[in-house]
């Protein structure tokens, strides 16, 4: 196969498939006839072909695949008129600060963000494949430690956590915004309890030393005991 046919091949491939392609998928199409180089040339070819088109051939965390520019994103909105999923200040916050300071514990992120972080945000960025547990950390109750997927920065476009974009300030709600192309939704906030008012699980109260455990009373000698149900035997009359 010369070099024109499996640009074709190659390209057909990527505009056909669903998901990113990694370099091994791209492998198999020829039977790892071709190898990593000419495969990264073949690719750089295509990158030039593309450019200038309102779809473009990019690189991700889990591999290659050709996705519309961000400035089309506008126009093909008006054929998906649905909604995304919008989500809270909250959730966005927590996932930015996963994403900029992880590994971390969910301890972490209230000492950063100053709140109690609910089990239900933590299940909606895990539902969303974009955060996971990695592992735990040494310590008392061996605390899971959160870190972003490859899907987090598929969806975001990215290859690597080194493509996020610098901090200019504090993490915040907006900090991830523009990537994920979600919309803070202050709507229906529901308020946060800051973590020196978090409600402690009452201990139970000291029993009274002068306090004496309720007597059990026994059933009268001559009181009438249930009596259990023996079956008959059937050779009796």
């Amino acid at each position: 196969m010369n070099t024109q046919d499996a640009k074709r091949v190659l390209e057909t491939a990527l505009i056909c498939a669903n998901q990113p392609l990694s370099m091994r998928d791209l492998r198999a199409l020829f039977n790892d006839q071709v190898g990593a180089d000419t495969l990264r040339q073949l690719l750089d070819e295509l990158l030039r072909d593309w450019a200038g088109r309102g779809v473009e051939l990019v690189a991700l965390a889990s591999g290659w695949r050709f996705q519309s520019r961000p400035e089309m994103r506008e126009y093909l909105d008006r054929l998906n008129p649905e909604k995304p999923p919008r989500y809270s200040r909250a959730v966005l916050e927590t996932l930015a600060i996963i994403a900029y300071r992880q590994p971390v514990t969910r301890g972490d992120i209230e000492d950063i963000r100053g709140v109690v972080v609910s089990s239900q945000i933590l299940k909606q960025l895990e539902d969303r494949h974009w955060v996971e547990v990695i592992g735990h950390r040494d310590g008392p109750g061996r605390p899971s430690l959160y870190a972003t997927t490859r899907q987090f920065l598929d969806d975001l476009g990215l290859d690597s956590l080194d493509r996020l974009p610098a901090l200019d300030g504090p993490l915040s709600a907006q900090t991830l915004a523009p990537l994920t192309g979600e919309q803070v939704d202050l709507l229906d906030e529901q308020p946060e309890l800051p973590l020196d008012e978090a409600p402690e699980t009452p201990s139970p109260a000291p029993a009274d030393p002068g306090e004496q455990p309720p007597l059990t009373t026994a059933p009268p000698a001559d009181a009438e005991l249930p009596q259990a149900d023996v079956p008959k035997d059937p050779s009796e009359p």
